[in-house]
């Protein structure tokens, strides 16, 4: 059968090493798992407990509403003001996503069409790539992470390439690359967008997860920002709540009132219990991220550490719940996905290879920071025996 947005769509490039993951356990074999960033720390307890009262409410079982129930837009607001100073109107500067991919792919659909354009990091997260493509429009790569510099590219990409953007899509603390930005930096990119009449969509997945002192500012915090800019906000990594998939888009009134008549025709929102527990966690455990926070900050100085003991010389991150690795020079000509598969086979840990991130993520590999420290050193020691060129 033909089908149509789905037949250029590569192989998912997590898919790939978890396959291999996935046998290699069924064999009976223990694999060190840095692969998919799905987090493994437990959501709040308060948000399980209002979750399981909530759900006991047969009121509760009827459809919700599209854009999020009152209280879980207010709730996001609040945590904006308190988090950076950032003032949100809840009826018409937020919306209640499925999550940010959910969120993201629908809001392209109303941002753009066949004969649009969107700039994109190269590397990026996968959906960033592909869901201006599912809304029928071109996607023009701008080089992003080590030894880049990316406003200049992206300067040089707004000169050089046809069709001009009406979409950037952005995403610091970025993944895969880690790089990290300040607010000046987010002025200039504000000013720039202002000129030109592009629209900026900032993923603000990694907005809790940071180290060494470093807090990334919200794009919302820019004087101007909300005439070109809305940001998507997810409970995801910053309260572990992965699988509830509750995100929020907020900023430019009219982009979020576009979403909203757009998913009023698609769904009802999440299951209205998870509503209710995601208001609770935000405003009742607020400083669990600092805990979440502080649990990867603890992994990711295990594994560059470790990394360093091996010969792996790599920069730790300064945010994200990645380390972005460059392969060592004597395995680099194998390229990402062999090596990767290489590190899965021989040394049974799982890591994602930076081609499936882009053309520009080749020559890396990306540790996600899922395992404990114990396991984090075990991890080292099989790399060691695998990769016996590392001196």
């Amino acid at each position: 059968m033909e089908f149509r947005r789905i037949n250029g769509l590569p192989p998912y490039v997590l898919t790939i090493i978890n396959n291999l993951k996935t046998e290699a356990r069924r064999a009976g074999e223990d694999v060190l798992d840095f692969g998919f960033g799905n987090p493994d720390i437990p959501s709040p307890d308060i948000a399980v407990e209002k979750l399981a009262e909530a759900a006991r409410n047969p009121r509760n079982h009827r459809y919700s509403l599209s854009k999020g129930i009152p209280k879980l837009r207010e709730a996001v607001a609040d945590l904006y003001a308190r988090n950076w100073a950032v003032d949100l109107d809840p009826e018409t500067e937020v919306i209640t996503t499925i999550g940010a991919k959910e969120g993201l792919s629908h809001l392209m659909w109303v941002l753009l069409g066949p004969g649009d354009s969107a700039f994109v990091p190269s590397p990026s997260y996968p959906i960033h790539i592909y869901a201006p493509l599912f809304a029928g429009a071109e996607v023009q790569q701008i080089r992003i992470g080590p030894g880049e510099d990316f406003f200049a590219n992206l300067v040089e990409g707004w000169e050089t390439q046809w069709p001009k953007p009406r979409v950037l899509i952005l995403s610091f603390p970025h993944n895969p690359t880690t790089a990290c930005v300040d607010l000046p930096w987010m002025q200039q990119l504000v000013d720039w967008a202002r000129e030109r009449e592009v629209i900026l969509v900032h993923d603000f997945a990694y907005s809790d997860t940071s180290f060494d002192g470093y807090k990334p500012p919200s794009i919302l915090q820019v004087p101007g920002a909300k005439d070109v800019c809305v940001e998507l906000y997810t409970l995801t990594k910053s309260f572990s709540m992965a699988g509830w998939r509750v995100g929020f888009l907020v900023g430019n009134a009219e982009i979020v009132a576009a979403l909203a008549k757009l998913k009023s025709y698609l769904d009802y929102g999440t299951f209205q219990p998870i509503q209710i527990a995601a208001t609770v966690a935000m405003n009742e455990a607020s400083e669990y991220p600092k805990v979440v926070n502080d649990i990867y900050q603890s992994r990711r100085d295990s594994l560059i550490e470790g990394l360093s003991r091996i010969g792996w010389e790599v920069e730790p991150p300064k945010g994200t719940m990645f380390v972005w690795a460059p392969i060592p020079e004597p395995y680099r000509e194998m390229g990402s996905l062999e090596f990767a598969t290489l590190l899965v086979r021989e040394a049974r840990v799982a890591t994602s290879p930076g081609f499936g991130f882009g053309p520009g993520g080749e020559g890396y590999v990306r540790f996600a920071l899922l395992e404990n420290e114990q396991r984090t050193q075990q991890a080292m020691r099989n790399i060691r025996r695998a990769l016996p060129k590392l001196t």
